[in-house]
């Protein structure tokens, strides 16, 4: 089911040559394999061309979404990038869809995680200065991070037990202190505490070979200090057809692992393969929770 405003999804379609007759969306339980939730946009809308007119459109749809979701309506989110400017040029606090849906539900900790090429990387931090994110690693994060991933692999992804490699802060994951002492401090000590509860996870690895292939193989997901450690393997691997995932959520949702691309807007140069894995693998999670 997609939701969206019905003449501007129509518009583009015409524009492609597309044929699009898709009928409304009146329920779960008379649902046709694919129907349109339609809300309206406030303000005509021109390809590749912000308004702030339309921003509370933005927020309508993921409110729909969210709600349908939370009311068992709806098996799982599949969200397209959002352009985070114009909701706050509009006025309106926004930092993403990730801390919008955690902030709406409640939810005290969520975790990112990339999934295609074969690799599943998952993030301790995200959206952080490099500069800050040494005081972000602490060991109660770690060890919530790591129960979390466990926790939702096995929910989500049908794996019995999950085998989670981490990665190091620091080069060689700091080199017994002398690089750093936050694998010392912080992260070995969750490591310990979360193998002596039964997890089976390792590390820390230096990063620099954890993602190797002999070290991956023994691993089924593994565990990024900080965006910029673990997301360029993974978008090396799976680029443009990599999903997002947001752990942690009463419901699943998945993402696209690229932005709203504004300068290719309505020239037919987009490429839906990211989309097309992120809805493949909402519904391959949807079935594995039934």
């Amino acid at each position: 089911m997609i939701l969206g405003d019905r003449s501007v999804i129509a518009e583009r379609a015409r524009m492609r040559s597309i044929a699009f007759d898709v009928p409304d969306y009146r329920g779960r339980d008379s649902a046709p394999a694919f129907s349109l939730l339609a809300l309206p946009v406030a303000k005509a809308v021109t390809p590749g061309r912000l308004d702030t007119a339309n921003a509370r459109h933005v927020l309508a749809l993921l409110d729909r979404a969210l709600d349908g979701c939370r009311a068992r309506e709806f098996d799982a989110m599949v969200t397209a990038p959002v352009q985070k400017s114009v909701l706050n040029d509009a006025g309106i606090a926004f930092t993403g869809h990730t801390e919008y849906l955690a902030q709406r539900t409640g939810t005290p900790l969520v975790a990112m995680l990339l999934v295609g090429g074969g690799l599943r990387v998952a993030l301790a931090t995200t959206h952080l200065a490099l500069a800050d994110v040494p005081r972000a690693i602490t060991r109660e994060l770690i060890e919530s991070i790591l129960r979390l991933l466990d926790a939702s692999l096995r929910q989500r992804f049908g794996i019995a037990r999950p085998r989670i490699l981490v990665a190091g802060l620091n080069p060689h994951a700091g080199e017994s202190g002398y690089l750093g002492r936050e694998e010392i401090e912080m992260i070995s000590p969750a490591i310990a505490a979360l193998a002596k509860e039964g997890l089976a996870v390792s590390g820390p690895f230096p990063a620099d070979t954890l993602f190797t292939p002999r070290v991956l193989a023994g691993g089924d997901v593994a565990l990024a200090m900080f965006h910029d450690q673990g997301l360029p393997v993974l978008k090396h691997a799976a680029f443009g057809h990599a999903v997002n995932v947001t752990l942690g959520l009463p419901f699943i949702r998945t993402s696209v692992d690229h932005g709203t691309a504004l300068d290719r807007a309505g020239a037919g140069e987009a490429d839906a393969g990211s989309l097309r894995e992120a809805i493949a693998l909402a519904f391959e999670m949807a079935a594995q929770g039934r």
